[in-house]
């Protein structure tokens, strides 16, 4: 059975989703499943079937110097970082 997820309001998979301070998004769009973000922050980040990278409800075990030096890591910039007041703090 086919399930696609079309919650309106609520955070898919790929965030946006809070972790401590900042909140963390992933863009589907941009995501070519090179899993950087997954070696560096294997608490915070995996992919899911379709190859997409995933925010883990782990995610607050990693520091925000991890999860920025994962945001980092992605070769195509696909995943964004706001700090609590909506700034964009990556990329």
């Amino acid at each position: 059975m086919d399930q696609t997820n079309n919650s309106s309001g609520a955070s898919g998979p790929s965030g946006p989703k809070k972790v401590n301070n900042v909140t963390v998004v992933v863009d589907r769009n941009l995501c070519i499943g090179a899993a950087s973000c997954v070696a560096v922050a294997p608490k915070t980040f995996a992919l899911d079937n379709e190859a997409k990278a995933i925010i883990l409800d782990t995610a607050t075990e990693d520091s925000l110097d991890t999860i920025m030096d994962a945001a980092k890591s992605c070769p195509v910039a696909a995943i964004i970082i706001h700090d609590d007041t909506g700034k964009q703090l990556f990329p």
